[in-house]
């Protein structure tokens, strides 16, 4: 390889690097608020789940993706992984606050 190739080959990777970094921190921020969620459908007695908000959800994030030139497929199977883990902390919360 050129030192042409690995000089671009890097740039590309610290870009990559900038926007993995940036996706964890939106994370956080988006797990932050779910937390919050949670809290507050334990304190109401609210399932931890909610079938209707997440096929809306998905469908919102389905035209987004096409939108942005995305496969709509994998964006859905991103936000099901992210939802999954949310309910898990909904559940969690919510056994937590039936024992408190």
């Amino acid at each position: 390889m050129t030192d042409q190739v690995m000089t671009e080959l890097h740039r590309l990777r610290d870009s990559i690097d900038n926007m993995d970094a940036a996706l964890v921190h939106l994370l956080a921020e988006r797990f932050k608020i779910t937390q919050r969620v949670g809290e507050l459908k334990a304190q109401y007695g609210l399932p931890p789940a909610d079938p209707a908000r997440e096929a809306q959800q998905i469908s919102r994030l389905r035209e987004l993706a096409e939108e942005a030139k995305l496969d709509p497929e994998f964006a859905e199977k991103f936000l099901n992984f992210i939802v999954a883990e949310v309910v898990r902390h909904h559940q969690a919360i919510a056994e937590h606050h039936a024992t408190s």
